[in-house]
């Protein structure tokens, strides 16, 4: 049971067609002057108009105004890691990227659309959210991590919607009604940028 606020971001189950998921990422640069944010595993990402990795910062409430990416733009994928050379020369694969870490930096994103997440609820959800939407319950920041497990921290909104936002509820991971019920998602179609077709 679910009795516990203790919530991990988005991590890989398997693909929406029950097909498991393989560990395909892809690869991305991060801006080599420097991201001003840490990125922990399990966050959504977006491609930056500098066409770097960056953090998204939009709950993505709407498809529209406070879409994952920007308006109408989504969301490219979920950060799993890094890798970059440290200031001892030291070649370092991480499962988070520190805030300010500037050379060679490569992300890997999880980008298939298709791919079923599981995350913790802010709270309760019933039976009766299975179908419904919902979209992270806080806006993800440099904070909504641990710097000592690399992992994020960000919860999605228990108060589930029926007009569109970015993520739809497939499963559930717990028991529907445990007081912080664990689901299992998918990003909606409008909120992934390879599944829309505005440009970034």
């Amino acid at each position: 049971m679910a009795t516990t606020a203790a919530p991990y971001g988005l991590r890989p189950i398997n693909r929406i067609d029950g097909m498991p998921y393989a560990g395909a990422t892809s690869q991305f640069l991060i801006d080599p002057a420097g991201e001003g944010t840490n990125l922990f595993y399990g966050q959504v990402v977006i491609i930056g108009a500098d066409g770097y990795i960056a953090l998204s910062t939009a709950t993505g409430a709407d498809i529209t105004t406070n879409n994952l990416g920007g308006a109408n733009v989504g969301a490219i994928g979920v950060f799993v890691g890094a890798s970059y050379i440290n200031a001892q020369g030291q070649q370092i694969y991480g499962q988070y990227y520190p805030s300010g870490t500037t050379g060679v930096v490569t992300a890997y994103v999880i980008t298939d659309p298709f791919v079923t997440f599981q995350a913790q609820l802010d709270g309760s959800a019933a039976q009766s959210a299975l179908g419904s939407n919902t979209f992270f319950a806080a806006v993800q920041s440099t904070s909504t991590g641990s710097t000592q497990t690399g992992n994020s921290t960000s919860a999605l909104e228990s108060t589930v919607v029926q007009t569109a936002a970015a993520f739809r509820i497939v499963g559930f991971a717990s028991t529907p009604g445990d007081a912080y019920t664990d689901v299992l998602v998918k990003f909606n179609p409008s909120a992934h940028s390879f599944l829309n077709n505005v440009g970034l």
